[in-house]
């Protein structure tokens, strides 16, 4: 490149990118209910007065726009450095799941610690930031983990902590009051305070690394050549680790976790062409400063009625196909197509009798699902003993029938068909990271539920799965679309389901806000709840199409045997292939949609049954079909008895209590796979 074409491409870059910066500002602080002409806004600029409109502006429309642009730019050099640090061009703050360690840390400071917190809320989210970026460096595998394994644990460890937050979110209500909205990323301001907390620490973070940017080019030639050149890698990493993990901290403090904009802006500017560090770190910050003022306008052209549309949501709706972007293009690269070696997860070399499971898993549910009955607070042994005794009066009697039955059968059948619906995706797919979850189907049948909720309102109940399936089915096809050319990989597929996931949960929330839709109910039914779930629901929404669906899953479910052997072996045997699998992936997906309509978002329940079923049964798929109900319908049933009565009269949603178990057993999952293929 001569030098004319640098003179362009800086002119470009920085001038184009001032000149939209500069742009974007106008618009943005133009923006808001008073209405407030370009003239008043130049002559508030230039000598401000005590009038309304200039008040307006300086103290509320100009704190904005600054703290956009110093967290778009902060957040784009955190994720440059995260991505030289790692050897991952899908490293940034979201994807390796500091933001939500450092938003679980802080949520549960304001809780337990609230003094304290007045005081030390940077470092409370620099501690959970750091906690959580090295722990997912850890589980991935360390340098010896793929970019896409190390985004993949990242999301799922961002699943994991969520349930977390979540669940002390609805313990303390009063508590955590207003962090719905700033925790998805708000970038309200009220007064200066935020900026003048936040320019100090940003500055000196972005000049240390600016001054470091020679030591971090030779760090990309690799350790060998950094060491011969004189260089002390160690410490080069410690502080480019600690300013990057401080930059994101100050802004999860002041303006919540805002994901994506350190995955954009950095490889905006490496498809142009820069990679020397001190122009990578000058353009990056420039451009997230511009893509996060960007999305702000957007969010409030989106929604101008006052409503506070947060910006979060905005970035995940573009950061999100991004990712998918970047996947689908690593997916070309052979070095990361190297997990399909663990398509037989969770197979043992010993199993147990069938009967026996059986008979102990239907004794199991018949238990579970009686005492959930039986039990209606955390005084466990009372009430047994009341019902043993006889000792219940009418109001008792009614509570158990028309409130405690309906509901423990509604999460019984709801896991037995989310059991049964991950069961056909892993045998589809020949994919163990398989799960409704995890491949896009809860967030688009969430997605799907709440448009007919939103757009349709007045129309009756039973539309709701008509929604939440159509919104799943159209979830899925992208997946499988984009995973087609990796033939499938586990990891590969996994990551852009959640990739398509996180652009659901946004337009989610953005249903939420725009709705005016209760947040503490919204939360529930987001980290899936059958609370209040009684006999309509059973029999309208979940018994009857479940009924049929299952009974036409388990008449096809066998041809999975073939399947798992591949599809040229599958196909000389006289297999379908292609129309059994597309089958078995409508009917799967129509399964989950239904029951995802009914109860909630309910994440990797469809993984960890089917699991435990092959580590127990071997890999017939007709015994696994009923072994996978079996166990589904245990877990969901177990985890919202535990859910309803072990912090009485609190109530934490059953999902969120199956996160907690699923996420670190998908962890060890990922991490058993990876140790296949090493």
């Amino acid at each position: 490149m001569n030098s004319l074409q640098h003179t362009l491409r800086a002119s470009l870059v920085f001038g184009g990118g001032a000149a939209l910066l500069l742009l974007l500002f106008f618009i943005h602080i133009g923006q808001g209910q008073a209405n407030i002409s370009y003239s008043m806004i130049i002559d508030a600029l230039i000598s401000p007065n005590q009038s309304l409109e200039h008040q307006t502006l300086i103290m509320l429309r100009l704190p904005r726009a600054v703290i956009a642009i110093l967290a778009g730019g902060a957040l784009a050099a955190s994720g440059v450095i995260l991505q030289t640090l790692t050897k991952n061009p899908l490293a940034e703050s979201s994807t390796m799941g500091i933001h939500s360690g450092a938003y679980f840390f802080l949520v549960a400071a304001t809780i337990f610690l609230p003094k304290g917190l007045q005081i030390n809320s940077l470092l409370f989210t620099f501690i959970g930031g750091a906690i959580t970026a090295l722990f997912v460096y850890r589980i991935s595998g360390g340098k010896k983990g793929t970019p896409l394994r190390m985004a993949l644990a990242g999301m799922v460890v961002t699943l994991m902590l969520s349930a977390f937050t979540g669940t002390m979110q609805l313990f303390y209500e009063n508590e955590t009051a207003g962090l719905f909205l700033w925790g998805a990323g708000s970038l309200i301001q009220n007064n200066w305070d935020g900026v003048q907390f936040a320019f100090p620490f940003i500055i000196i973070s972005f000049l240390v690394l600016l001054f470091m940017s020679r030591k971090l080019n030779i760090l990309l030639l690799g350790d060998d050549v950094a060491v011969s050149l004189g260089e002390k890698t160690a410490v080069t990493r410690l502080i480019a680790f600690i300013a990057a993990i401080f930059l994101t901290a100050v802004i999860v403090t002041v303006v919540g976790p805002i994901g994506f904009v350190g995955l954009v802006a950095p490889h905006l500017m490496r498809l142009i062409g820069y990679r020397q560090h001190f122009t990578l770190l000058l353009s990056s910050f420039l451009w997230g400063a511009v893509l996060l003022l960007g999305a702000d306008v957007v969010g409030r052209l989106i929604d101008p009625t006052g409503a506070e549309l947060p910006v979060g949501a905005v970035t995940a709706m573009i950061g999100s196909p991004w990712l998918i972007y970047l996947v689908y293009r690593m997916m070309k690269s052979k070095q990361y197509m190297n997990d399909n070696g663990a398509n037989a997860a969770g197979a043992s070399s010993r199993y147990y009798s069938y009967k026996k499971v059986i008979i102990i898993s239907i004794t199991l549910c018949i238990v579970t699902i009686a005492l959930g009955v039986t039990i209606g607070s955390n005084a466990y042994i009372e009430s047994i003993t009341n019902v043993i005794s006889g000792q219940l009066t009418p109001f008792d009697k009614n509570m158990m029938m028309n409130l405690r039955l309906p509901r423990m059968l509604v999460a019984a059948i709801a896991g037995a068909c989310l059991a049964i619906s991950g069961l056909v995706f892993q045998g589809i797919l020949r994919n163990p990271l398989a799960d409704p979850s995890i491949i896009g189907i809860s967030s688009g049948a969430g997605v799907g539920a709440l448009t007919i909720m939103y757009v349709f309102p007045a129309l009756p109940g039973f539309f709701l799965p008509i929604g939440a399936f159509i919104g799943g089915l159209l979830a899925v096809g992208i997946v499988l679309f984009f995973s087609w050319k990796s033939g499938f990989s586990p990891t590969a597929l996994a990551l852009i389901g959640i990739g398509i996931s996180a652009l659901g949960s946004a337009i989610i929330q953005i249903f939420i806000v725009r709705a005016n839709l209760n947040v503490a109910a919204a939360l529930t039914w987001l980290s899936g709840s059958t609370y209040a779930r009684g006999w309509n629901h059973l029999e309208n929404i979940i018994l009857y199409p479940s009924l049929i669906l299952v009974f036409i899953i388990f008449f096809l479910i066998k041809q999975l045997d073939v399947l798992v052997l591949g599809d040229d072996l599958a196909t000389g045997l006289g297999q379908p292939v292609n129309k059994t699998r597309l089958a078995l992936i409508v009917l799967a997906t129509l399964l989950a949609s239904v029951n995802i309509a009914a109860v909630g978002t309910i994440a990797f329940l469809g993984l960890v049954a089917p699991h435990l079923a092959r580590i127990i049964v071997g890999m017939n798929h007709q015994r696994l079909f009923v072994c996978s109900a079996l166990f589904g319908a245990i877990l969901l049933s177990v985890a919202d008895l535990l859910g309803r009565t072990i912090a009485y009269p609190k109530e934490i949603p059953s999902g969120l209590v199956v996160a907690v178990l699923g996420a670190p057993y998908f962890l060890w999952l990922m991490r058993k796979s990876g140790k296949k293929v090493n």
